[in-house]
């Protein structure tokens, strides 16, 4: 029964070995996992080909100052029957008929000189929304590196628990065959075997489920990071990373954190989007140059050819009203957003204290736990001694066993907790990210794409060659 005990005390001390002894070298680290979760988490790729996707409202609404040129071309059949009247008196018409093959061709280019500004403002409003969208793949990388993490430690977590379970049950089978043996001998009474059984079965139960919680932490690790866990190497929190002090991490998260700054573009976007909207109001000068030539469009006329530069100047007097509401309503959504930035703002601000908390109660929680571990350790052995000489019932001892248990699997939770709420505080703050955690993988750089197609005047392709 001793050495049990000593194998029981060993599998909950896992979590701690991370801050104590260096990683073997096989060992999957919760830093490698996080690395898996940033390359291959299709939720993320999926939101970085998104961030694509608004990076190309940027090169159409530069196209608001670019010329717009069509060619146009025709040709066909056409029957002419023409009457005409000659000058002698009296007057007398003549008959002209005819099959004719008209063809024409035409190139116009149009430019807009000046649209009140409403080009020059979508500019600026589609790179806004580049901006909010890169800030939106922040969120979602925080998202996922912290779900990384937490499901890293789950797993560590509940396949100790399973481990504590099930050494729990070999003690209770012991201990169930040498209560069954002193009862044959008449040192203990029928009760204090059905007591043995009942905390057995008790034990068995608490095995079936953690393997239950265990099967179902495998499956979210397998979702999230993308590979079945194996041989994985404790984890270890990431003080170094955080601000020293609480109101220094409130500070810092209100510059930093993703949704506070995407917040912030999405105010941006608003205010051009009432500069667009009163440029409607505007006039519109534009020039139009054309070049045509066509070839047997009458019976009597072989070929014109034309050309032509026009400027036309629009001057909108009253459309029906619509574009002053859009205006109204325009100013109405920015006063809204300014509004959900301040909303924002107070829940980063709550979450930054809320992590920070849960951090330094699960500092304190894991020493009380490894101290309530340690009591019970002496507890139980106590009572066993107890037991041998009379003093102590066999339900003392099955009570003892329960609460050293219970204190291991409570370590091992603290254990966890802390260790998440670091990453907790980490991504409340805004810098959870992989250059942060010097994670070992190429950083996605948004803005690649965004040069490469900001300027682009023509081309179906991705740059990566779609």
């Amino acid at each position: 029964m001793h050495g049990v005990k000593l194998f029981t005390g060993a599998a909950v001390s896992v979590l701690l070995l991370a801050l104590a002894a260096p990683t073997p070298a096989l060992a999957d680290t919760i830093e490698a996992a996080l690395v898996r979760a940033y390359q291959n988490n299709p939720q993320l790729n999926a939101q970085r080909a998104q961030a694509r996707s608004t990076d190309e409202n940027v090169p159409q609404a530069l196209s608001g100052y670019r010329p717009k040129v069509n060619v146009t071309l025709g040709t066909g059949y056409q029957y002419q029957d023409i009457q005409a009247t000659q000058n002698p008196t009296p007057p007398s018409p003549k008959s002209i008929s005819g099959l004719l093959q008209p063809n024409s061709a035409s190139l116009t280019v149009n430019q807009t000189l000046y649209n009140g500004n409403q080009t020059a403002n979508r500019t600026r409003a589609a790179e806004s929304q580049v901006s909010g969208s890169r800030e939106a793949l922040r969120v979602l990388e925080q998202t996922v590196l912290l779900q990384a993490a937490t499901t890293y430690m789950d797993f560590l977590r509940d396949s100790a628990t399973l481990e504590v379970q099930r050494s729990n049950v070999r003690v209770l089978e012991q201990t169930l065959k040498q209560t069954r043996d002193r009862f044959n001998v008449g040192e203990v009474t029928r009760t204090d075997v059905a007591q043995s059984e009942a905390q057995l079965a008790a034990g068995k139960t608490q095995a079936l489920t953690a393997e239950s919680n265990l099967t179902t932490t495998r499956a979210n690790f397998r979702r999230i990071i993308g590979n079945e866990p194996t041989n994985l190497a404790p984890g270890s929190p990431v003080d170094r990373f955080l601000p020293a002090t609480l109101a220094s991490a409130v500070g810092l998260s209100l510059v930093e954190n993703p949704s506070v700054t995407a917040s912030m573009f999405g105010i941006d976007v608003n205010y051009l989007q009432v500069k667009i909207n009163e440029g409607a109001l505007l006039p519109t000068v534009t020039v139009q140059a054309g070049l045509s030539t066509s070839y047997q469009q009458t019976l009597n006329v072989f070929r014109t050819n034309t050309a032509s530069a026009i400027a036309t100047a629009s001057i909108p007097i009253y459309q029906g009203g619509a574009e002053y509401s859009l205006i109204r309503q325009s100013k109405e959504n920015l006063a809204q957003q300014r509004l959900n930035l301040e909303t924002t703002r107070d829940q980063t601000r709550a979450n930054v204290v809320q992590a920070w908390g849960q951090l330094e109660a699960g500092k304190a929680q894991v020493q009380s736990a490894q101290a309530q571990v340690t009591a019970s350790e002496i507890a139980l052995n106590g009572v066993r001694e107890e037991a041998k000489a009379g003093q102590r019932t066999t339900l003392d001892v099955l009570n003892a066993q329960q609460a050293l248990v219970n204190a291991r699997v409570a370590l091992v939770t603290a254990q966890h907790d802390r260790v998440v709420a670091s990453y907790s505080v980490l991504n409340a703050v805004g810098r959870l990210a992989p250059q942060v955690l010097g994670l070992n993988t190429t950083v996605y750089d948004p803005s690649v794409h965004y040069q490469q197609v900001r300027d682009s005047w023509a081309g179906v392709r991705t740059p990566d060659g779609r």
